[in-house]
């Protein structure tokens, strides 16, 4: 009779125990705004890239000659980016630094469950040096940086 009533107490403890924590759970995404997401869960919603290169175009969605020099008589440069997975719908942005002055910023959505996108500058006389790209989310939180130049 006594070992079944320490059991019987160990099992009103754990039930107890295991209450206050939920409650616990509760409380704290009451505190990020009720019906939302942990932050926790915020993050794996948030798209992985598995590919960024600067190519000269891209076809069937695939970078062809990927460099990180490329010569204004190619007459464009292409930002390639895959992301898998995409959770949900989401948008990235393409930012086009030359010699660290901002000349765009493309924005590009993205739809699950993966996604490859691309952005394109024509080149002028005027774009020689050097360039790089953020590829950036809404937050503003930056995947990569990808640094190029533009030659003769």
């Amino acid at each position: 009779m006594r070992n079944r009533s320490r059991l019987l107490s160990l099992l009103l403890l754990l039930t107890i125990l295991f209450w206050a924590y939920r409650s616990h759970l509760f409380a704290q995404n009451d505190k990020q705004g009720h019906g939302q997401p942990a932050v926790a869960e915020q993050v794996a919603l948030k798209p992985t890239m598995i590919q960024a290169s600067t190519c000269e175009k891209v076809e069937n969605l695939i970078p062809v000659r990927e460099s990180i020099v490329f010569s204004v008589s190619a007459g464009q440069v292409c930002c390639f980016t895959a992301f898998d997975p995409v959770p949900q719908a989401a948008v990235v942005y393409h930012r086009w630094f030359h010699r660290d002055q901002l000349s765009t910023q493309i924005k590009l959505r993205l739809y699950p469950p993966k996604w490859t996108t691309y952005s394109v500058i024509q080149l002028r006389e005027t774009d020689k040096g050097p360039w790089r790209v953020e590829i950036a989310d809404t937050n503003g939180h930056i995947y990569d940086v990808l640094r190029l130049s533009i030659t003769d």
